[in-house]
């Protein structure tokens, strides 16, 4: 069947596929333009090249086991997606969740978004030729997502945040490991401003190309960073507080213009007052957990649980492979209090048959978590704007249907418009601009 540009194509036009193996593109996007010479007349914007079908898989996993599924929709920010989801479970079963855990929550949300700003903006100055810049963030990248490998023990598909918490507590040593991740992030920040912001060839493919107004962002449904570069003033951290965000002081960054230089701006703007938020949450949480005080080297499992009990650090205790990473001593800290939607420690699973009977129900088919019936809808801010998940329960322990609300579609669906009357070349920044994710547009 022709397409629609195919349709209504001039006689002296021509027709152009620009991918979806453009490298540009990321293998998920094909643009049918229409060109006179290299300007660009009219266009069409086909996605799905990666359809995932993650809201009909997630009709028929428990609400425990489709976590992972989260992982993978912004894979450059897996933990904010994580966050979402949880925070949605958590508004439908009325759980408070433990102030500890919340900053973890905190510091481990805002380093996926600047991880998530990183790769946006690598990828966009590397597609316009300054790879300098691509290897200056892409090192800065490794800093933020070794911190995160030690915490969650992956470093993108992490399942780290959980309903009623987060998995484990951060890891020994995470202070110093943290303060080093800020530091150098800040010294590749300042670097990449003296880079590009002044610089006439980056300046020529940016400023002026894509200029969006507040009304048609508006009207597309943009959120984040792209609607911000409008200069309208909306982030959810703000609007809608969660987790610990109205105890800590940051700014929104907004600009001027819309164009593809502000929404690069933005972003680099972000991830200065990100950093501002980590070193807030950093302050209110203790440097060791009463967990890392017990020094584990020595003893056989059964002993080695019985001094975890008697509380006796001066022993020391080795584990087996079975129980490393034990982490009842912090689950008042990380967990909430309400047993029923908690996996049981390793240490009562495998000691007592209580620990074993609670573990086996968590998993077991119609059991584990059931919500009441009813319906919720809850977001949060991710690295490209309002992610948030709609929600409907049957009192099951699968959801009847579950819905997300991606912020890259409503952002891809502007971009026939934003390119129109620009030339080919103009395409490249602007699609870097929008920092389109696969796997959350094509979910």
């Amino acid at each position: 069947m022709p397409t629609r540009i195919q349709k209504e194509a001039r006689r002296e036009s021509m027709l152009l596929n620009m991918g979806p193996s453009h490298p540009a593109m990321h293998g998920t996007i094909r643009i049918m333009l229409e060109l006179d010479g290299e300007r660009i007349l009219n266009s069409e914007v086909e996605v799905g090249y990666l359809h995932r079908g993650f809201e009909k898989i997630c009709e028929n996993r428990t609400y425990f086991n489709l976590l992972p599924y989260t992982d993978r929709l912004n894979y450059v920010s897996p933990l904010i997606n994580n966050l979402g989801y949880v925070m949605t479970i958590e508004k439908m079963l009325g759980l408070e969740v433990p102030e500890h855990a919340q900053y973890i929550r905190v510091i481990m949300s805002e380093l996926s978004r600047i991880s998530d700003h990183l790769t946006c903006l690598a990828a966009m100055a590397m597609e316009c030729g300054a790879f300098t810049v691509f290897l200056y963030k892409i090192k800065a990248r490794e800093f933020i997502w070794d911190f995160i490998e030690r915490t969650t023990g992956a470093r993108m598909t992490t399942s780290y945040i959980r309903i009623g918490g987060v998995r484990a507590n951060l890891h020994e040593g995470w202070r110093e490991d943290l303060i080093k991740a800020v530091k150098e992030t800040r010294l590749v920040l300042k670097d990449v401003h003296a880079l590009l912001d002044k610089n006439k060839i980056f300046l020529n493919r940016t400023r002026d190309i894509a200029v969006v107004s507040p009304e048609m962002a508006i009207n597309y449904g943009w959120t984040g960073p792209c609607l911000r570069s409008t200069g309208v003033y909306y982030d959810v951290r703000k609007a809608y507080p969660y987790l610990v965000y109205d105890q800590i002081d940051f700014e929104v960054p907004l600009g001027e213009r819309g164009d593809n230089f502000d929404r690069y701006m933005v972003r680099m703007l972000e991830m200065e007052q990100s950093l501002r938020i980590i070193e807030q949450a950093m302050k209110k949480l203790p440097d060791r957990s009463p967990a890392s005080e017990l020094n584990t080297e020595g003893l056989e499992p059964a002993e080695a649980i019985k001094m975890a009990r008697v509380r006796q650090p001066e022993k020391k205790v080795k584990l087996s492979p079975n129980l490393q990473g034990m982490e009842k001593e912090n689950y008042p800290l990380i967990l909430t209090s309400d047993r029923r939607y908690i996996m049981p420690p390793k240490e009562d699973v495998y000691t007592t048959i209580e620990g074993l009977i609670r573990h086996f129900k968590y998993f077991m088919r119609g059991h584990g978590i059931r919500p009441p019936k009813g319906e919720v809808y809850f977001s949060v801010e991710g690295g490209n704007g309002e992610l948030g998940y709609y929600i409907v329960s049957d009192g099951s322990d699968k959801p009847y249907r579950l819905h997300l609300r991606a912020p890259c579609f409503h952002i891809v669906s502007a971009l026939e418009e934003m390119i129109q009357g620009h030339y080919i070349a103009d395409v490249i920044p602007t699609f870097g601009s929008l920092n389109m994710i696969g796997g959350e547009l094509d979910r």
